[in-house]
């Protein structure tokens, strides 16, 4: 390739801002370049809105792709997402629509860049997918609603949560992973046990086979896991009392339970936990109901516990079911937690608390604000 010929070299400005035209490249070296090429768009006036961008992985593209209902039961209805801009318009954000991670990585490559960015992603590959887009998002300094990469990963891997969880005293159901066949004859737990991927959400792989009373049902639905969902399955003992899930908001100390429901199972319940078909078609397999004040109580200092120990950030769920005793018993955490109007849990928790669906965003931003408090400023004069 033939080397380009050198430019006689423009003059620097020795202070102030510089000149249309200027290089303001000049005496940099080539890192420094890329790294101003790359750096955040200047600001608008100190009074003018924040932009942010929001990532989720809409639901109906990837059933336009081909992928089914329950491989895309984690994935956002277009109801939420524009329920999520309406609210955050109502706040004072502009807002701009990114897409699932391969249009981020796409929007930051062009240039692209965002005051903050809303994450809702799930993603779709791999154990350490509900990561990628803040992992991505920290590469670019853009600061981002939720929690980061470690707490995502950490989270969505079931038996390593779990671990975390009982290392800080929390109460959990004992338990075993079997990442290939013949690990099953090795699970030393007293049946009856109850069997589920490690890695995914949305009650997916969970059903009326879920429940095992003998070693050759445990082989048996362990080998149909492993085969359908391709990772590890999740052994545990199983917890036969009431369930329950906890909606928090908040960050570290600051974190408060919002409400706490009960899932109380009706005639067509299938199988013996809050699965995929209990989830997709509640309305005549469950009653979602606020719990007692007792049961309240004890299940959300558990799951307060967790979510602190677990370093979650600005708002999401933490299930719960009690053992044969009444003890609340931590199962998992969803640090991304749906927020589908008249349909999602933390939904029906926050109107049940009194709070409007923008209220709840207003919640969840108030605390993601707070860790930044140089766009607090901003948002404060914004307003």
């Amino acid at each position: 390739m033939r080397a380009k010929p050198k430019m006689p070299a423009r003059p620097v400005k020795a202070a102030g801002a510089p000149k249309a035209g200027w290089d303001t490249e000049a005496g940099l070296s080539p890192a420094m370049r890329i790294a101003a090429r790359t750096a955040a768009p200047a600001r608008l006036g100190s009074n003018a809105p924040l932009t942010i961008g929001i990532a989720y992985d809409l639901r109906a593209d990837y059933l336009a792709m081909g992928y089914g209902e329950e491989e895309t039961a984690e994935f956002d209805s277009e109801i939420t997402i524009n329920s999520i801009c309406e609210a955050l318009e109502g706040l004072g954000w502009r807002v701009e629509r990114i897409g699932n991670v391969r249009r981020l990585v796409e929007a930051l490559g062009a240039g692209k860049r965002w005051d903050a960015v809303f994450n809702f992603c799930e993603g779709l590959r791999g154990v350490s997918r509900e990561a990628q887009v803040p992992a991505l998002l920290e590469v670019f300094d853009i600061p981002y609603v939720f929690s980061d990469p470690l707490t995502l990963a950490l989270t969505l891997d079931k038996a390593m949560c779990k671990r975390v969880v009982r290392d800080a005293g929390i109460p959990t159901a004992p338990f075993a992973v079997i990442e290939k066949i013949s690990d099953a004859k090795k699970v030393d737990l007293p049946f009856p046990l109850f069997l589920k991927p490690v890695a995914e959400g949305s009650g997916k792989g969970v059903n009326e086979k879920s429940k095992v009373s003998t070693p050759a049902s445990l082989l048996r639905v362990a080998a149909e896991l492993l085969t359908k969902f391709q990772q590890p399955v999740l052994v545990e003992t199983f917890l036969p009392g009431r369930e329950f899930t906890v909606a928090i908001l908040g960050t570290g100390d600051e974190a408060r339970v919002l409400g706490v429901s009960e899932i109380v199972p009706k005639a067509n319940w299938i199988g013996d936990g809050y699965g995929f078909e209990n989830k997709e078609h509640w309305e005549d397999k469950v009653k979602i109901i606020g719990a007692d004040p007792q049961s309240a109580k004890m299940a959300g200092e558990v799951a307060l516990a967790a979510w602190q120990a677990l370093r979650c950030r600005d708002g999401g769920r933490i299930d719960i079911r009690n053992d044969a005793a009444g003890r609340p018993h931590f199962i998992e955490v969803n640090p991304l937690a749906g927020l589908r109007p008249n349909y999602s849990d933390m939904c029906f928790i926050a109107e049940r608390e009194g709070l409007s669906y923008q209220q709840l965003i207003g919640r969840i931003m108030a605390s993601f604000l707070k860790r930044h408090p140089q766009l607090q400023a901003r948002a404060r004069r914004a307003g």
